[in-house]
């Protein structure tokens, strides 16, 4: 196993304590599955000879399903159970941007977001761009990517 796989995994327990959380998306091979299926470009990586250096999650869904998660009605987690495979994409919910420490300010989870933000475009009418931050690097790419892809953004409280 790429030593790099084992430091993303303590890096998104130490941000996201998703494991202590049961509303937060808990990502497991069948939610990855699921995924994959409602679009190709939900999951992003960063690779190189050490393995993994950033991930991307993100996940398109209704904009009933959006504003049911803003307004708190719904958890993170109910978000994907929410969404099926074939639907209509109006919006797209920044799940996860993680970065290992030494490999940030480089933009490559600008790049990765952009990128998959822009695939899931081609094929669904996306209008809305929305976001729980859990940092303050997480806030400020959420308005970056909302700002350069034209895309209303929606943020959760806390």
């Amino acid at each position: 196993m790429k030593p790099n796989f084992q430091r993303m995994l303590a890096l998104i327990d130490e941000v996201f304590a998703t494991r202590r959380d049961p509303e937060q998306l808990q990502v497991n091979e069948k939610a990855i599955q699921k995924l994959q299926r409602m679009h190709p470009a939900t999951l992003s990586e960063f690779a190189d000879e050490n393995g993994p250096a950033a991930w991307i999650l993100m996940i398109p869904t209704s904009g009933k399903t959006m504003n049911d998660f803003i307004s708190g009605k719904i958890s993170e987690q109910k978000i994907l159970e929410e969404t099926s495979p074939g639907e209509e994409y109006k919006a797209i919910y920044l799940c996860s941007a993680t970065v290992l420490p030494e490999y940030r300010g480089k933009g490559l989870a600008m790049d990765l977001s952009l990128k998959a933000i822009q695939k899931i475009k081609k094929d669904h009418p996306v209008k809305a761009l929305y976001v729980w931050p859990f940092t303050k690097e997480g806030d400020a790419l959420a308005k970056k990517l909302a700002e350069k892809t034209w895309l209303e953004l929606f943020l959760k409280k806390h």
